[in-house]
């Protein structure tokens, strides 16, 4: 059958083609090298960003790149507790995770949300392997403190203090792309405990050393203004980190995940990005564009 369509304009494919060779030098830079994405916040609730964004990983992956990927899921495991008739608490920042919630947690992520990404990816033709952060996290319970300095008992939650990245390698190996779950196996008890996916991901970047460690959330990036959405800060490097934080320009729950990224780096990941996940393909457009579109926080400035 004869198939007859319009004639091409031509700017518009040259300027498809030029995409391409723009994303050229990143591709052969970062082919066969792996990327740690770290994904959550409000930009989990919008499911067609949510597919979108699975499906950038795998073009990714489908591109010769190694993505890992570790998820939140905070929202949900609040409305999962309220199902429940368990009040969320929270103590600076943190979720008081009893016994009881626990398990609303780990079923939540690791039974839920987990294997949801997982098939989306699937889905879009990529080949990803769930995996519970149960089996990647060894953790450590932790204690807050109130306004008063007084010890508070949260429960169930902790921090990382190692990562078993057999699992991880292997699903690598095997060319799948690792999602995990943000939880954690508490040394010596073995029970599940609750980490913060900021933290827990810039754990496993310690040891897994990936190129590229990239927090997708809610913000635009780090701004020299917090007042002022328009503008972000495209580059700077661990000094000036430091510096922003000390006057109080990266503040608030910025301030750890800023913190982690500069362990990151310390611990000889390349670059630490934080991008926007609730636009069209973010993840694609810091990778593979010379401006990228989020903050990008580096060793030292060239």
């Amino acid at each position: 059958m004869i198939k007859i369509r319009p004639v091409a304009k031509p700017e518009e494919e040259i300027l498809k083609a030029n995409i391409l060779i723009e994303a050229l030098p990143y591709l052969q830079a970062y082919r066969d090298k792996t990327i740690l994405i770290k994904f959550g916040g409000s930009a989990m609730d919008n499911p067609e960003l949510v597919r979108s964004l699975m499906r950038d990983i795998v073009v990714m992956e489908t591109m010769g790149l190694n993505p890992v990927v570790v998820h939140g899921g905070g929202k949900a495991i609040s409305k999962a507790m309220q199902e429940a008739g368990l009040e969320a608490r929270f103590v600076n920042g943190l979720r008081v995770t009893t016994p009881e919630a626990i398990d609303i947690v780990e079923r939540t992520l690791t039974g839920h949300i987990n294997p949801g990404l997982v098939q989306m990816m699937r889905d879009c033709g990529g080949k990803a392997v769930g995996i519970p952060g149960t089996n990647v996290f060894v953790g450590e319970k932790i204690t807050e403190r109130d306004a008063e300095g007084n010890p508070v008992d949260i429960g169930m939650v902790g921090r990382v203090i190692g990562c078993l990245l057999p699992r991880i390698e292997e699903a690598l190996s095997l060319q799948l792309t690792p999602v995990i779950s943000p939880l954690a196996r508490e040394l010596g008890t073995h029970q599940a405990l609750n980490v913060n996916a900021d933290l827990a991901a810039a754990a496993l970047a310690r040891e897994l050393k990936p190129v590229k460690l990239i927090y997708i959330s809610d913000v635009p990036g780090l701004m020299p203004d917090p007042k002022d959405p328009t503008r972000i800060i495209q580059s700077i490097d661990r000094k000036e980190a430091f510096q922003l934080m000390d006057e109080g320009v990266i503040s608030g729950g910025m301030i750890p995940k800023v913190k982690s990224a500069v362990d990151a780096l310390n611990a000889g990941v390349r670059k630490v990005h934080f991008i926007d996940g609730r636009l069209p393909h973010t993840l694609l457009l810091e990778i593979f564009t010379p401006q990228g579109i989020g903050t990008e926080i580096v060793r030292e400035q060239r």
